[in-house]
């Protein structure tokens, strides 16, 4: 088995040296540096399989080092450290090719985790690229390993997205694990509506990410407690905006823009940002914001308690065909997915 070396980044030395110890303990090659000029400059003179670098530091950041590195060795991971505060940050880091990302505090157990599913998708992806220059001689014999890799990325991704998702939610603790619950409701709707594995795989990250613009909500707004005012309102509708400028210019999140923006479209054509009316919503984002609502409307908030289950389907009664599709809504009601 091959010594994997991995390049530490942190301007706090004490988290250097419990990242290097930790890691040594698993197997690998660990050095260390301090900044991102310093780590740079290791890299230049050494090869690394990984690279864990704190996003905020002296004489170069984090965000510069990963720019720097990735436009030399495209194909290198790099997991990014960050404070809760700079989460969006971290987001930038993702769509600029970083692997992972790890809110601090972190769990040593976690960062070790990442490290090693960073690591084996290297290895699968090397493999996968050596497939490809033997691939007359190996279709019948990696067919099935080259799936088996296949499902292992895809998983990986999806793993990524979570993280994200919980990242979005840890911006207002009193949604937390709402993202999560979107998701279940809306793929038990969509399934029950006939979607094929390749819609429901959308559609699960577009669920995760329907709320990704509320990264650019400031935390006094999504987290008041009392009525907010036409002002904090106006400012909170402008989340599906912002999250379609987060994922536009990734590739892989291309097809779920319109679950993003149109999530708060209503079926009367009453909702925002663009005001669509009943079809001309695509069918995905009629189908979240049902979930979306329900979740809201059952989950503490900061100047209300929870809402009765029974007063929360009165409720979405009253606006079928107004705000929800009716189909959709009545497969919510019939097949009980609110239990979910």
């Amino acid at each position: 088995m091959r010594e994997e070396r991995i390049l530490i980044v942190d301007d706090e030395e004490v988290i250097c040296n419990v990242l290097d110890r930790r890691l040594t303990k698993e197997g690998y090659l660990c050095t260390t540096a301090h900044n991102g000029k310093e780590a740079l400059n290791l890299f230049y003179q050494n090869s690394y399989s990984l690279i864990l670098s704190d996003i905020k530091m002296p004489e170069m950041s984090g965000i510069e080092l990963l720019q720097k590195v990735k436009a030399i060795d495209p194909k290198i991971k790099i997991i990014m450290v960050t404070a809760y505060p700079e989460i969006d940050l971290a987001v930038n880091a993702m769509r600029q090719g970083a692997y992972d990302f790890i809110i601090k505090p972190a769990d040593l157990d976690l960062i070790v985790m990442s490290v090693r599913k960073a690591l084996e998708s290297k290895r699968l992806e090397e493999e996968i690229e050596t497939y490809h220059t033997r691939l007359e001689e190996l279709v019948e014999e990696r067919t099935a390993k080259l799936q088996q890799a296949y499902r292992y990325l895809k998983k990986s991704h999806l793993d990524s997205v979570k993280v994200l998702a919980e990242a979005i939610d840890a911006k207002d603790p009193y949604t937390r694990g709402h993202s999560d619950r979107v998701k279940r409701m809306s793929l038990a709707i969509a399934r029950h509506m006939g979607f094929s594995e390749e819609r429901l795989e959308t559609l699960e990250y577009g669920a995760l990410l329907h709320d990704i613009g509320k990264i650019g909500i400031k935390d006094n707004i999504l987290q008041k407690e009392g009525p907010l005012s036409r002002e904090e309102y106006e400012i909170i509708r402008e989340h599906p905006l912002i999250g379609v400028k987060i994922v536009e210019g990734v590739e892989f999140f291309r097809d779920k823009i319109p679950i993003i923006r149109h999530h708060h479209e209503f079926y009367d054509g009453s909702g925002y940002p663009d005001r669509l009316v009943g079809e001309a919503i695509p069918l995905e984002a009629r189908i979240i914001s049902l979930p979306d609502a329900f979740d809201a409307m059952t989950s503490a908030r900061p100047h209300r308690g929870v809402m009765p289950l029974q007063d929360a389907i009165l409720e979405m009664e009253k606006c079928k065909g107004k705000q929800f599709d009716p189909k959709v809504l009545d497969i919510f009601l019939r097949e009980k997915i609110y239990k979910l």
